[in-house]
């Protein structure tokens, strides 16, 4: 269990830094969806919580933050994907 847990924490953080992966490779952008899919579902799941006078104050309707709320994970902004 050990050597695998300190394999697993030397892989890790050898993918932070970049260097185990050459930039652009497929598991360097497989990661970075990956990465980019969890933000956004951070992102959404706040927004869902927001209340009636926080949207109201972003200039958000209950309607259109559900629907935004509810977008697929790997439906991220195209400026995000740079």
């Amino acid at each position: 269990m050990f050597a695998s847990l300190h394999t697993a924490q030397l892989t890790c953080s050898g993918l932070q830094s970049g260097r185990m992966l050459p930039v652009g490779g497929f598991f360097h952008r497989l990661l970075r969806t990956a990465e980019l899919s969890r933000i956004a579902r951070r992102q959404r799941d706040a927004l869902a919580r927001l209340d009636d006078h926080a949207l109201e104050d972003i200039g958000l309707t209950r309607d259109e933050a559900f629907a935004e709320a509810n977008r697929p994970l790997w439906d991220v902004p195209n400026a995000w994907r740079r």
